[in-house]
């Protein structure tokens, strides 16, 4: 019986090779990255990062220092690969960012080794080019049980320096900010 559904299962991959070979003889051409995939170009690179966080509004800012790699996949995609150290234990991270035409917004994930959130963002960008703005909602620091409206943006001050910038909506409708990342791009 084992080798009847080995038999079957070689024969499907066969049949599915030879049509994806005939298909491919005329495959459609692939698409191209956009004008704001480009824009993501200019986050690219190696970064040194000094961050200042404050955990919940009126609560002492924490300060840690770290490093940032971005790169390009595929010309779609921004990953960025962070790593700092935060009350003596590494933290790692890892943000993408892209954009979905059909939607005409940004979109993007960011996680980290501090919890389990994959944190979902949409956006845009200024008509300059230099700074994005994202959306998202996420557990709220004050009360973990409940979420929070949350607004980032990352922005290209200089071709090498780049804040990266979060705000929380508190009880009221009021922003708070409540991360700043500066990088420098390393030389």
């Amino acid at each position: 019986m084992r080798s009847l559904i080995g038999c079957g299962i070689v024969l499907v991959f066969a049949s599915f090779a030879s049509l994806t070979t005939a298909s491919f003889a005329q495959a459609p051409e692939l698409p191209k990255p956009a004008k704001e995939h480009e824009l993501l170009k200019q986050f690219v690179g190696e970064w040194t990062v000094t961050a200042e966080t404050v955990p919940a509004p009126g609560q002492e800012a924490m300060r840690c220092q770290g490093t940032e790699t971005a790169k390009m996949v595929g010309g779609f995609w921004l990953v960025n690969q962070g790593e700092s150290n935060m009350f003596g234990t590494t933290v790692n991270s890892q943000m993408t960012l892209g954009y979905d035409p059909g939607k005409k917004k940004y979109i993007g994930t960011f996680f980290c080794s501090m919890d389990s959130t994959l944190w979902k963002y949409e956006g845009t960008m200024d008509e300059a080019g230099k700074k994005l703005t994202l959306e998202t909602t996420g557990p709220s620091p004050m009360d973990p049980t409940k979420t929070a409206r949350y607004r980032e943006t990352l922005e290209l001050k200089t071709p090498n320096h780049k804040v990266f910038t979060s705000y929380m909506q508190v009880e009221g409708g009021d922003w708070v900010k409540i991360v700043t990342m500066d990088s420098h791009r390393k030389e």
